[in-house]
């Protein structure tokens, strides 16, 4: 490995390895985290080790379906993926055609008490226990959805040791701490395929979420064939749109691994593809077009027309039939009401019936909206938008704007779920993320039965900047992280071991199709036109994209923006910035290693040496020219941080003008340059205010 794979790969292999040694600690008296996610509920350490080989063999007993079945197919391919090893895999082994045990010699024995509903429900029991010793694993729950967690629960602690691929022996008794544990991909600005959907779904199963929300339709289309209004899909979606085949596939797709999913068809605003084909819904004159930009634009329903919710039955009717879940989103976001204002008949309604503002009058269409839910024998969810002092009680709110709320929900005798603060859209780094509890802060405003009524939250993908090819770098692995929120304890807060065992399961998620790395890969290798991209590498692992909402002020977008930049390549955070933060701390505190020193040595002097490598290569294209300044700013930046390092390490002073100059070069590098942020730049300012100043 050259040293220019440095910060990157070898770094995550750092990382890897560290995580994967807290095996054996975890078998001591005072055990560590295992490195899986998320943390089980309860842990109780064995002695010695399970020895994962060729002869490993699998068995049912107690109920059994061909549900279970296809879960061990799975597991087998995931195992045989991560060790290399192959497994018989006919039912005859250990197991009748019936699903029961026909002999002794399978080494993991699962029994399975009785069946799951047959379309799964909320707050189905997801327990299990996982009892694994030198001489076999005994996996027991009370129905096949608390054994598929199990099965991943024992994937993730599979490791290589000197024996072999070995899983500590202990005895885990595990269930979610909230019955919603969700991730909402917005199919709707950005198309998403149906493979990408699959291995997305294969992912949260690995990481024990159980809601896939499908937002559906936008203002950049309609994305799911509607039989009875055929204009939604053929004049509004660009041709791209799921069959209700393909509908149907990947709602079994989903069943099959404890996946419920729950289908959000944004209404009055976000609607404009809508009204390209049915104008009449609209609030407005027209004529409308599929919106090709991003935001909040100004077309809404007419809450004020009958002939409004008799489309709206039947569309719901007809999604209602094709999606089994009990819940159904309506969204309710974003309604600027600007339609509304400038039409005469939606103001003289308003006043003949008492509604004083906008407010109140899409109160009144959430309310007919949710009546038409209820005839088709569903239960409507919204954004909290649609939480108004008339709302019905059985409409759970999502809560996008923050926990009050969600406060406000639940004091009121709502049912709701967080989305704020799991934007992962946003760029956060997966701590901030982590940190964010549903029940934090207002767990002790309320009583225990309105905190039973905070069902969990949803991670949220919202695919303005996201294509197929970039997804899951946006996904995961920090998605992994949220998901333990929903499933572990609440006292689970450790984010030094969080990021240890995120690096893992990122690790794993390949096994199960995931590409984040692999398309950065990709991505870095097209734009530069090198098969072996180190220097652009060495750049791209010190850059992270603006946080929120800023990507959207520094470059114009729209729907036919090619995502081909670096900015589109990277992930969200930069792991070697986060951790070369880490070591600067240590230094400037007085307690760093030897190891440190040299690490931060070294990596400066990486980064200040990359830009004469990568310089010369930028100018070959428009796509990579942009990123000269870039490189320019991180090899000031590193000559910079060598010079303050060398300050700090001898204990020579600098001058105040020396240190005035250092500082202004750190600010302007710390602002965006071609839609990037230096992610290095705050660490090497923080080494420069520490250094003496004479």
């Amino acid at each position: 490995m050259t040293p220019a794979r440095w910060p990157h790969r070898l770094l995550s292999l750092v990382v890897f390895l560290g995580a994967v040694s807290t095996f054996s600690q975890a078998q001591s008296s005072t055990p560590e985290p295992l490195p899986i996610m998320p943390l089980p509920a309860s842990v109780t350490p064995g002695q010695g080790e399970f020895i994962v080989d060729g002869q490993f063999r699998m068995a049912f007993d107690g109920f059994t379906e061909p549900r279970l079945f296809r879960a061990r197919e799975r597991f087998l391919a995931t195992l045989f993926s991560e060790t290399g090893i192959p497994f018989v895999r006919e039912v005859a082994l250990g197991t009748s055609v019936e699903g029961t045990a026909s002999d002794g010699a399978a080494h993991f024995q699962i029994h399975t008490a009785g069946p799951s509903a047959v379309i799964q429900q909320l707050g189905e029991d997801e327990s299990y226990r996982l009892a694994i010793s030198p001489d076999g694993v005994r996996l027991t729950a009370a129905n096949p959805l608390g054994v598929m967690h199990g099965m991943q629960t024992f994937l993730q602690l599979v490791r290589i040791t000197p024996h072999g691929f070995t899983v500590p022996a202990l005895t885990i008794d595990d269930k979610p701490r909230f019955p919603w544990r969700g991730l909402m991909i917005d199919s709707g600005r950005h198309f998403t395929s149906i493979p990408v959907i699959e291995r997305n779904l294969d992912a949260m199963e690995a990481v024990k979420m159980n809601v896939f929300h499908w937002h559906l339709s936008e203002d950049q289309g309609v994305r799911v064939e509607s039989k009875v209004f055929p204009l939604l899909q053929q004049k509004g979606s660009d041709g791209l749109y799921y069959t209700q085949e393909q509908i149907r596939h990947v709602i079994e797709y989903a069943r099959d691994r404890g996946i419920r999913v729950v289908p959000e068809f944004d209404m009055p605003a976000h609607a404009t593809a809508w009204f390209v084909g049915y104008p009449q819904l609209a609030s407005g004159k027209g004529p409308y077009q599929i919106e090709r930009k991003w935001g909040i634009f100004d077309p809404a329903m007419d809450p004020t027309r009958e002939s409004t919710y008799q489309f709206l039955n039947l569309f719901i009717g007809e999604m209602a039939g094709l999606f089994p879940d009990a819940y159904f989103h309506i969204g309710g976001d974003e309604c600027n009401g600007k339609e509304w204002d400038a039409n005469p008949q939606i103001q003289e309604f308003k006043r003949t019936h008492n509604l004083k503002d906008n407010a109140a009058l899409q109160a009144w269409f959430s309310g007919r909206v949710q009546k038409i839910v209820v005839s088709h024998h569903k239960i409507a969810e919204g954004w909290d938008e649609v939480l108004q002092p008339d709302t019905p009680k059985n409409v759970v709110i999502q809560s996008w704007r923050g926990r009050d709320s969600l406060l406000d929900a639940a004091k009121r005798g709502y049912r709701g779920l967080l989305s704020h603060g799991y934007y992962i859209d946003l760029n956060q780094p997966a701590e901030e993320h982590y940190l964010v509890d549903p029940l934090e802060g207002i767990a002790d405003k309320l009583t225990p039965e309105q905190t039973a009524s905070i069902l969990g939250g949803e991670a949220t993908m919202w695919a303005e900047y996201v294509n197929d090819e970039n997804i899951d770098s946006r996904i995961w692995p920090r998605t992994a992280a949220i998901a333990e929120r929903f499933w572990s304890p609440q006292q689970v807060r450790d984010v030094d071991s969080m990021y240890s065992r995120l690096a893992v399961i990122s690790e794993k998620l390949k096994s199960y199709g995931i590409e984040n790395e692999a398309a950065s890969e990709r991505m870095l290798e097209r734009m530069s036109g090198d098969p072996n991209p180190e220097a652009l590498r060495v750049l791209a692992s010190v850059v992270a994209p603006p946080r929120g909402y800023a990507r959207e002020e520094l470059r114009e977008y729209t729907s036919f923006t090619p995502l081909n930049r670096l900015v589109d390549a990277i992930p969200p955070e930069s792991n070697a910035a986060r951790v070369f933060r880490d070591i600067c701390k240590r230094i400037v505190a007085g307690n760093a290693t030897s190891q440190d020193w040299q690490t931060a040595h070294d990596w400066l002097v990486l980064w200040r040496d990359n830009d004469a490598k990568l310089e010369p290569l930028l100018a070959k294209s428009d796509i990579t020219e942009e990123l000269i300044p870039v490189s320019q700013s991180l090899r000031y930046v590193a000559e910079i941080g060598l010079h303050a390092l060398d300050s700090l390490h001898s204990g020579q002073a600098s001058t105040m003008e020396a240190q005035k100059q250092d500082l202004a070069t750190l600010t302007n590098a710390e602002k965006p340059q071609a839609v990037l942020l230096l992610m290095v730049a705050p660490s090497v300012e923080l080494l420069v205010k520490s250094v003496k100043v004479q």
